[in-house]
């Protein structure tokens, strides 16, 4: 049995492709994006199908990866929000901008300048940072809100001169 013109293809089972590329995507330029996908993958590998195949179920099952790309890249594109985050320091070091809150940072105890970096900084809750320091989670926000108060004590006066 001889293949059809890819153009009569098109035609025939256009509209079942959009159908499922609808159904999976919504009726969105993304499921017209996977139509267009489709057809142009199918073009590629339509004269290597067998004669015997079944076109619509090989036509569908294409639509139906197209659009499942579709979704992930959805997922992967950036989302635009009204608030920017923070402007990164310049290459990547951060407090470039602060030395004199570097330097009152730095002249904490150890244990407490562990404890800020770890709780505040990194973001992990008290009973992680006394998992990684050693010690109970409430020994581990005393240190922290001493150092916290030491900080803001030396910064602050720092400032005021």
């Amino acid at each position: 049995m001889r293949q059809h013109p890819f153009e009569t293809i098109v035609a025939e089972h256009g509209p079942a492709v959009l159908r499922v590329c609808r159904a999976v995507l919504g009726p969105t330029t993304a499921a017209e994006d996977a139509w267009s996908e489709t057809f142009l993958s199918a073009m590629q590998a339509y004269p290597t199908l067998r004669a015997d195949s079944n076109i619509e179920a090989w036509l569908v099952t294409i639509a139906h990866r197209k659009a499942i790309d579709q979704l992930r890249a959805e997922k992967r594109r950036a989302v635009p929000t009204e608030h920017l985050p923070e402007t990164p320091a310049k290459d990547g070091v951060p407090g470039e901008g602060e030395p004199e809150l570097w330097k009152a940072l730095h002249a904490l105890p150890l244990k407490q300048r562990q404890t800020i970096a770890y709780h505040y900084l990194a973001g992990l809750p008290y009973a992680e940072v006394a998992h990684v320091l050693g010690g109970s989670p409430q020994a581990a926000r005393r240190a922290a809100a001493d150092g916290i108060a030491k900080l803001r004590k030396s910064y602050l006066e720092g400032e005021d001169r």
